[in-house]
């Protein structure tokens, strides 16, 4: 950890710290009142509260280069009564990764919200997906440009599943074998970051199972981050589309993925405008997706 950092870590610490009283926290006043020199809590009862040595404590306070733990730090926010926000910005300059948000994909409050951001960029084709490249949301442009997740079968409404199983994708693109490469290896990053986790696992498993492709390039281990990238697809109705990809993380849940395509050329956008223009029909073709 840079000193920089280490600095205001400290500095946020000690403000925490003096903001509370004994009282507020539990611990019994002093015996003799107005003796207390120190504004709010000492730092030794800080660390009796959250379970740490004082020396450490102290320490850290002091701007020193020392680790601290996931728990240990989600200890001292529990001691200084450090509200979510606060918490995060703890973890921030303890040189934590992001913790979980309160809310998962799967709240009734947050799917809803997700659908309002995707439908706000139409006629931009646009997706969500959560850490596993499963589906959340997608538009209307998104399902008539592109593919419809809603035909992919339970447990299987997967951005992978897609991509490595599903024929009629696979023969609208152009250029497959170099999207489903780029976005294997993407696929196996996330997968990194994330060991042990068990939706990560068994969507390998049931991959290396049902498609050659995925079980040989698996086993090269490729790792490749996103770069902007263009892809062009064979529309049954609107012809041959040229697709920009833009990718976005989501300030308030870095773990979900928006994929927003935006059409790379006149001509590409005329063609996606004519295609829309047309009524839709839930039960008709859909397109691929990447």
């Amino acid at each position: 950890m840079d000193p920089s950092r280490r600095g205001e870590l400290a500095a946020f610490l000690r403000s925490r710290r003096a903001r509370l009283s004994p009282a507020e926290v539990g611990l019994p006043g002093d015996s003799e009142p107005g003796r207390r020199r120190t504004p709010g809590l000492r730092r030794e009862e800080v660390a009796e509260l959250s379970g740490v040595g004082v020396t450490w404590y102290t320490w850290l306070e002091q701007g020193r280069n020392i680790p601290a733990s996931p728990q240990v730090i989600g200890a001292l926010a529990r001691a200084l009564r450090l509200s979510a926000d606060e918490h995060r910005h703890l973890r921030d300059l303890a040189g934590l990764p992001p913790s979980t948000p309160p809310d998962s994909p799967g709240d009734g409050g947050v799917l809803p919200r997700l659908q309002q951001l995707v439908d706000a960029v139409a006629p931009n084709a646009a997706s969500i997906y959560d850490v596993h490249f499963d589906y959340l949301a997608w538009n209307e442009p998104y399902r008539r440009i592109r593919h419809d997740p809603a035909g992919l079968a339970a447990g299987r409404r997967n951005l992978l599943w897609m991509m490595f199983t599903d024929s009629e994708n696979r023969a609208r693109m152009t250029t497959w074998d170099r999207a489903a490469r780029v976005l294997l290896s993407q696929f196996r990053a996330a997968a990194g970051r994330h060991p042990g986790d068990p939706r990560f696992a068994e969507l390998v498993a049931a991959l290396t199972e049902a498609s050659p492709q995925f079980r040989d390039w698996w086993a090269d281990y490729p790792v490749r981050y996103f770069r902007p990238a263009r892809i062009r697809i064979r529309h049954p109705q609107a012809g041959r589309i040229a697709l920009e990809m833009f990718q976005l993380r989501l300030e308030d849940d870095p773990g979900l993925l928006m994929v927003v395509q935006v059409p790379a050329d006149p001509t590409s956008h005329e063609r996606v405008a004519a295609m829309l223009a047309l009524p839709g029909d839930r039960d008709g073709e859909s397109s691929c997706s990447s």
